[in-house]
């Protein structure tokens, strides 16, 4: 079974930056990869996702204009650049993997995704 392992995160001072890495097990291929965050106490919020066809990229508005979501598939690898990083970012920072979705209908939609990292710990201090 493929396997999805995040890092990268850490502590950062607002507006630093951090880059999280998705790597997988296995191909990526053909398979859209959705990133997403959860802070104490709340959902999981869907902040961006990377198409596999044409590796389109999709943010949600709480991220667009800083964060940059690409992939290297002879590398199985995601990478997530968060720049400008603001207090209300920090939470635990998820990748996953889905064969569904397609388009900008990879956002955000917990339930497609089926694979699931272990996730990275971000902390922003002001």
């Amino acid at each position: 079974q493929v396997q999805l392992v995040e890092s990268g995160g850490g502590r950062v001072q607002s507006g630093g930056s951090l880059r999280l890495s998705c790597a997988a097990s296995e191909s990526l291929d053909n398979y859209n990869i959705g990133w997403f965050r959860q802070a104490p106490g709340k959902d999981k919020e869907g902040i961006s996702c990377i198409g596999s066809s044409d590796g389109s990229t999709y943010y949600s508005d709480s991220v667009k204009g800083r964060f940059t979501l690409s992939r290297d598939n002879a590398k199985n690898t995601v990478y997530l650049q968060m720049n400008s990083l603001k207090v209300e970012d920090p939470g635990v920072y998820y990748c996953a993997r889905t064969d569904m979705g397609w388009g900008a209908k990879c956002l955000g939609r917990l339930l497609i995704y089926g694979t699931w990292g272990q996730g990275t710990q971000v902390t922003v201090s002001s």
